[in-house]
């Protein structure tokens, strides 16, 4: 598999990532060490995770795996602090106090001094973003977190907190949605990081799972639609918006001789300012077209027709 470098740092990652948001809750401990061998095995070297998932099982799942047959020399950590657990649910604290006490409880989890990168997870308009920048210093000057980055920051603030930063130190990342299902950040997010040096990675690039097709005639029993936790996460891409993306996707994969799934993520990966794509399955073998991708390169007619059929209206002021 591809490497690549996280905007101007020199910290370089496997261009497929691999998404552990179900793990410990929908994803077990087999299922979960099957998918981790088969990126391994596929040249992977990126996990991703968040505190607050599964309200730190997956995390918990990641250490238990490090500590059996997977060394932890093998991998690169990304994880994400910044949404604070309640009795009524999560709530979007980036404040020093809390991002510090969530990565040591993160470490922790995962039985490690450090993690390879480590992100807000949600831009918090509560706490002034010099505090927020403060805690990812720490981070790093303490040698808890090698590189700081942001996640599902809107364009305005991912400038401002990356220009406050300048190189005290200077972020190398942000996580944000990208699909052809969903190009927003085309809009402000993109041009934000690569003016200022991050790297992109794109989380659920296969569009909530909309993209492999299995939507395209019902709502499988097994799946995260037909989910009770997770078919809000899903419906938002059920439309006929996404209805029509689905089927050009179908027809240019059937002429590729690739399945959808490989050609949605071989179309995000195709995209310049992407450095890595993050992606999540249930089990190992549904995590193997997405490893294909990775070696999947697309024709530039078929790459414009997705281009065309997914567009997202441009208009003042970023387009006059």
């Amino acid at each position: 598999m591809q490497r690549a470098r996280f905007g101007t740092t020199g910290l370089e990652v496997s261009r497929v990532a691999l998404g552990t948001m179900t793990w410990s809750r929908d994803t077990d401990a087999e299922q979960a060490g099957g998918q981790l061998d088969a990126f391994l095995d596929a040249g992977g070297t990126l996990l991703d995770t968040a505190a607050s998932y599964a309200d730190g099982g997956s995390e918990a799942l990641i250490g238990s795996l490090l500590g059996g047959s997977v060394s932890r020399a093998d991998v690169q950590i990304c994880t994400k602090a910044g949404i604070r657990r309640t009795a009524k649910g999560g709530v979007i604290d980036a404040s020093r106090d809390t991002m510090l006490d969530t990565l040591d409880a993160s470490l922790s989890r995962l039985g490690t001094d450090h993690v390879d990168l480590w992100l807000v997870h949600q831009h918090d308009a509560s706490t002034p973003l010099d505090e927020t920048l403060h805690a990812l210093e720490i981070a790093v000057n303490s040698g808890r977190a090698r590189y700081v980055g942001v996640s599902n920051f809107p364009g305005w603030a991912t400038a401002a907190i990356a220009t406050l930063a300048g190189t005290r130190p200077s972020l190398a990342a942000t996580q944000v949605e990208y699909s052809l299902l969903q190009r927003g950040i085309e809009r402000e997010v993109a041009p934000a990081a690569s003016a200022l040096g991050l790297g992109i990675m794109a989380w659920s690039p296969l569009g909530r799972g909309v993209l492999t097709g299995k939507y395209r005639s019902a709502i499988p029993a097994d799946s995260r639609a037909a989910s009770e936790h997770l078919s809000g996460f899903v419906d938002p891409y059920l439309d006929e918006r996404a209805g029509t993306i689905v089927e050009a996707l179908a027809i240019a994969s059937e002429g590729l001789g690739a399945t959808p799934q490989a050609t949605a993520l071989a179309w995000v990966l195709a995209q310049p300012f992407i450095a890595t794509a993050v992606v999540g399955a249930r089990t190992a073998e549904q995590l193997e077209p997405s490893l294909a991708a990775a070696t999947l390169t697309l024709p530039p007619a078929i790459v414009d027709a997705l281009d065309e059929v997914s567009a997202i209206e441009l208009g003042y002021p970023e387009r006059r």
